[in-house]
């Protein structure tokens, strides 16, 4: 991997929207974390005491529109995801993320603005070597008409999304990505959510999406595309589920190491996928990046993809 250190932001950075389904302005600040903070939501603006949620899979209570994390007294964050695809797909391994609102802003849509406050904040690296979760065999979820699998994989993640739907203009798309911070800046961090209008309509009569419009989402009728400016890419829609799942497997602690492959996939899916990995013990280890100037590999430890992995798996990491 291009870095064996851990992360963390130089400074902090703040960015102001509304919630895409309260319609409440929020405003979230990324900040710097200690080693093997991971990320770390921090809920403010409430009526007591500020409350912290680790952003792990264990912490999700929903995911029926987004990711929705929470603890025992309920939810303290909504749509994760946008967030968490920008700190992971840029390399970031530890940072807070303070929320002043019940969801993080939408924004215009995409994790472009997150990755614009992650440039003007900074990233630093940090004195512990970066760990990683390696996938060591195929963990699969079929929920319904939806696939996904957890596979091993060489070097890195790699995402391959799959979506079918029977709105025409949507229709069958696919898309792949090989995870690096430039390709997920070019690739991937400008694709917009996307959902058609009579989907909207339901939610609005349903009291959610009350801060969708066309500013942050891309809108599509039966016959045509609604937005006015058109569209980013092509395969747009397909791009923003590769964000999606970024987002949502950040939730997994650590950068994976291993591919993921979803059809008719979603937020459900994916957290259904990265729970299955972490139930089954014997599907994944954590590994330790290599240090540059460490001159070979010690007794008991084997080698991936340029890394060492210590000689222990996930029963006692």
């Amino acid at each position: 991997m291009k870095f064996s250190r851990q992360t963390t932001l130089r400074s902090q950075a703040t960015v102001t929207g509304v919630g895409v389904h309260s319609g409440i302005p929020v405003n979230l600040t990324i900040g710097p974390a200690p080693v093997d903070a991971g990320f770390i939501f921090v809920r403010t603006g409430l009526d007591d005491a500020d409350r912290e949620v680790p952003a792990i899979a264990e912490s999700v209570i929903a995911t029926d529109f987004a990711t929705v994390l929470g603890d025992r007294q309920g939810p303290l964050v909504s749509t994760a995801e946008h967030v968490l695809a920008a700190l992971r797909g840029m390399g970031v391994d530890n940072a807070t993320i303070e929320v002043d609102g019940p969801e993080v802003p939408i924004m215009d849509g995409s994790a472009a603005a997150f990755v614009a406050a992650i440039d003007q904040a900074g990233i630093v690296t940090q004195s512990a070597a970066r760990r990683f979760i390696q996938v060591l065999k195929p963990v699969q979820v079929s929920l319904g008409d939806s696939f996904g699998e957890l596979r091993p994989h060489a070097n890195g993640f790699r995402a391959e999304v799959e979506i079918d739907f029977a709105n025409p203009v949507i229709g069958r798309q696919n898309y792949s990505l090989d995870l690096s911070p430039e390709s997920f800046r070019r690739e991937i961090s400008r694709a917009r959510t996307f959902g058609c209008m009579n989907d909207v309509a339901r939610l609005w009569s349903a009291g959610f999406a009350l801060g969708a419009s066309f500013e942050n989402s891309v809108v599509f009728d039966e016959t045509r595309l609604l937005n006015t400016e058109g569209l980013r890419y092509s395969d747009e829609c397909a791009r923003h589920k590769v964000l999606d799942v970024i987002g949502d497997l950040a939730l997994a602690g650590l950068p994976l190491l291993g591919a993921y492959r979803s059809s008719r996939g979603g937020h459900k899916l994916n957290h259904a996928v990265l729970t299955a990995l972490m139930a089954d013990r014997s599907a994944w280890r954590v590994v330790e990046a290599e240090p540059a100037r460490r001159p070979r590999v010690e007794a008991g430890a084997g080698m991936v993809g340029g890394m060492v992995a210590p000689a222990y798996g996930p029963d006692v990491s």
